[in-house]
């Protein structure tokens, strides 16, 4: 059980021994400056970074890494066990953390994940999901944000609390959240049920959600049974509240408060066992002002709202290149490319972190895979990022991409010809003939960027 090339990062001379056994080739750097180089020259398949690294600068190395898409695992060796270092190093990118001498065993069962690949690692709930996060749900984040989210998720689950409310813009994930509520406190046995306010109309609703008796209205042939008592002790999921009808909000009013209702039609009271949880894509103390909502109604749902941010918002943005990576690798558009894109190209990255996205996370979604059908090469491209899906079908020849303004065509030149170069192997005519220019013009264009081939024996080699 070993690896081929594993870079150790750091003074501390613990480390290369606790790595050697697990290595070919051991390579060494003092200080994470001295790394990118070594990086792309012998392209380890493990990074292990020591404790003698500063925090701060272990933090800018980890969102560097993740910046330029550096697809290796890196592995923080700290000395001491607390979770929050732990959970902080992992947000930005750390494949995994190891707490010092006492945990320093684990490093077999890390090399042995790290050998086994991206195919069998997709649901390494380390890297993309939080400890909060039931196992069955796929709230992939693990920003500041995110984890403030579940930590109340799992605090109003484990509570009595009902009604729940869940705030959030449209593709924020608040079905998602509503799910992780019902398991925590229900397991995944008892019955979630879903219905989008908006979908149906008043009359249509009502009888969805109470059920209704036998000759109730012209088409009522048969009774109904509604949503909420099919659920029994479950629970119900009342999808964009905010556009519930006047006159359905105090009859929903009544059943939060009396834990009962009557079938449309109908005058037996029946008991209402399930949780109600409630979502809105909009300001509901703002609907309230405007005389959109009810009041009451509405501090009867806000016990304890559960808010989930924006990708925008700068306490999620962390969470969009790890939502990325995880759409490719579990991408079902494309599955045979799955294991051949193994990730975003630094500009791709760039232009994802900068664009605004007004549907979030479902955007996101279909962002990555709207890329996955055109991507050829093993990693997406600027040219196939499409961020503006209309584009498509009008048939423009040139994507618009997020953020113009900092876009640098020289940049994504040198980035050009820099790929050329690497799959050519360094052979110039070869990688002149494959950007379609002279092999005079190729020269011109290397020496203009300082364009430099990495280094065959780097400096740092350490033997095993």
């Amino acid at each position: 059980m070993s690896l081929e090339n594993i870079l150790v990062v750091g003074k501390d001379p613990k480390i290369q021994r606790l790595a050697r056994p697990f290595t070919e080739r051991l390579f060494s750097a003092d200080d994470t400056d001295d790394t990118w180089q070594m990086i792309e020259s012998i392209q380890p398949h493990l990074i292990l970074v020591g404790s003698g690294i500063s925090h701060n600068k272990l933090c800018s190395f980890l969102q560097i890494s993740r910046a330029k898409c550096i697809d290796t695992p890196v592995v923080v060796i700290g000395d001491n066990d607390n979770p929050q270092h732990a959970d902080h190093f992992i947000s930005l990118g750390a494949y995994d953390y190891l707490k010092g001498d006492s945990d320093h065993q684990r490093l077999a069962q890390v090399i042995e994940k790290i050998k086994k690949g991206p195919a069998e690692n997709q649901h390494d709930r380390t890297r993309y999901f939080c400890e909060d996060c039931p196992s069955s749900v796929s709230i992939v984040g693990r920003s500041g944000s995110t984890l403030k989210a579940l930590k109340m998720v799992r605090l109003v689950a484990e509570s009595s609390c009902n009604p729940v409310l869940i705030v959030g813009e449209t593709g924020t994930g608040k079905e998602l959240a509503a799910r992780a509520v019902h398991i925590l406190r229900h397991g995944p046995d008892k019955k979630f049920i879903a219905i989008n306010c908006a979908a149906l109309t008043a009359n249509l609703l009502e009888s969805e959600l109470f059920g209704h008796v036998k000759g109730s209205f012209t088409s009522a042939d048969r009774e109904k049974t509604g949503l909420l008592e099919l659920a029994g002790d479950g629970s119900v999921f009342l999808d964009e509240i905010n556009t519930l009808p006047t006159e359905l909000q105090a009859k929903l009013l009544r059943v939060l408060q009396e834990k009962t209702f009557r079938k449309v039609g109908g005058v037996e009271e029946i008991e209402c066992k399930a949780t109600i949880i409630a979502s809105s894509n909009k300001n509901l103390s703002k609907e309230v002002k405007k005389g959109a909502f009810r009041p009451d109604l509405y501090w009867r749902l806000a016990i304890c709202p559960i808010a989930l941010a924006p990708l925008r918002a700068e306490s999620r943005k962390d969470d969009i290149l790890l939502l990325a990576e995880y759409f490719i690798k579990n991408s079902t558009v494309c599955p045979e490319k799955a294991a051949r894109i193994k990730g975003l190209t630094t500009l791709a990255a760039q232009a994802l972190q900068k664009h605004h996205w007004p549907g979030n996370i479902r955007e996101l979604r279909n962002v990555i895979e709207r890329a996955m059908l055109l991507e050829t090469s093993n990693k997406i491209g600027l040219s196939n990022l499409i961020l503006n899906p209309e584009q498509l079908a009008a048939g423009d020849d040139e994507p618009t991409n997020v953020g113009l303004k900092d876009f640098s065509l020289d940049r994504a030149e040198k980035e050009l010809i820099a790929k050329a170069l690497a799959e050519a192997r360094w052979q110039k005519t070869r990688a002149a003939a494959l950007l379609g220019i002279t092999r005079a013009t190729l020269y011109a264009k290397v020496k203009q960027y300082n364009i430099q081939q990495p280094s065959t024996q780097p400096a740092g080699a350490v033997s095993a």
